[in-house]
């Protein structure tokens, strides 16, 4: 073979590979990897690899369907099925396949292995080099697929019998929920964070400011922090799905509840626009 990919016991030329759409890395980039190199059929430093596999697998809650031994045995195996033994070997293992929910349900994960001929680079040649600012956790203003750490905070509040988690950075600055934007109210004002790097300008969030500004209430587009929320009059979260909730509890004292009446003329609102949007007559091609 040319290249091979394997998926739970499938294998063949990779473009012959198919997966389930709702295997869980498509949703939400849910796996973990790892990958080395292999020479004259020998996959080098295996047993390392693996060893960090499993450990990144377990930090993440996801259960590889196999031991280390099979593993190995199974991708040595899988490379004497190349054509040729200079070839870069990469695994991983996602959460598996289930409908699309942040919060999951235990269960063993997919397993997946892509071959492809590569030779390691001889370090003959010298390279080039540029700096770039390390902004790899701060592109939460980004709708990415990778929401592994949503999926860990989704399943840590339905252990506790909640149903969303708020994220807070160092300090205490209150950013976003795990999949929905967070905002208080507090003497007949709105605070809602700012829609800088470290939080997603939601749609919903858009709409609940558009109808404060119907309503006459004022915002505050600042940092707030979590003594804030517990000090809150109430505590609103909202989402697409979930246009403006507000929470009744917090870490399990309770919260809000303050000025339900402010609250539900701004739930009101919202839902009234939505109905009346929604309910106009469909947008067809044409």
């Amino acid at each position: 073979m040319k290249d091979l990919g394997y998926y739970n016991g499938r294998y063949d030329c990779i473009e012959n590979m198919t997966i389930p759409m709702n295997d869980r890395v498509c949703w939400f980039g849910d796996g973990v990897y790892d990958a080395g190199p292999c020479h004259n059929y020998q996959i080098f430093a295996l047993e390392e690899h693996l060893d960090r596999f499993f450990g990144s697998a377990a930090a993440l809650d996801i259960r590889i369907p196999m031991g280390k031994e099979d593993l190995a045995g199974l991708l040595q195996r899988l490379v004497r099925k190349l054509d040729t033994g200079d070839l870069f070997v990469y695994y991983q293992v996602t959460r598996g396949t289930a409908p699309r929910n942040h919060a999951y349900e235990p269960g063993p994960g997919n397993l997946w292995v892509m071959i492809r001929p590569s030779a390691v680079n001889d370090g003959k040649e010298p390279i080039s080099l540029i700096t770039c600012e390390d902004t790899r956790f701060f592109h939460c203003d980004i709708k990415t697929l990778n929401l592994i750490p949503s999926v860990m905070a989704s399943r840590k509040a339905k252990l506790a019998g909640c149903q969303e988690a708020v994220f807070y950075r160092p300090g205490g600055r209150v950013t976003e929920c795990a999949h929905s934007n967070v905002h208080i109210l507090k003497d007949h004002v709105l605070h809602t964070a700012p829609t800088d790097h470290l939080i997603l300008p939601g749609i919903a969030r858009a709409h609940l400011l558009r109808a404060c500004a119907r309503l006459g209430i004022p915002c505050k587009e600042e940092a707030f922090f979590v003594p804030d929320l517990f000090s809150a009059d109430e505590i609103l979260v909202t989402s697409s799905s979930s246009l403006c909730l507000r929470a009744r509890a917090l870490d399990g004292r309770k919260a809000g509840g303050g000025d339900p009446d402010l609250y539900e003329a701004l739930r009101r609102e919202v839902l009234r626009e939505f109905y009346e949007e929604t309910e106009r007559p469909a947008w067809t091609a044409g």
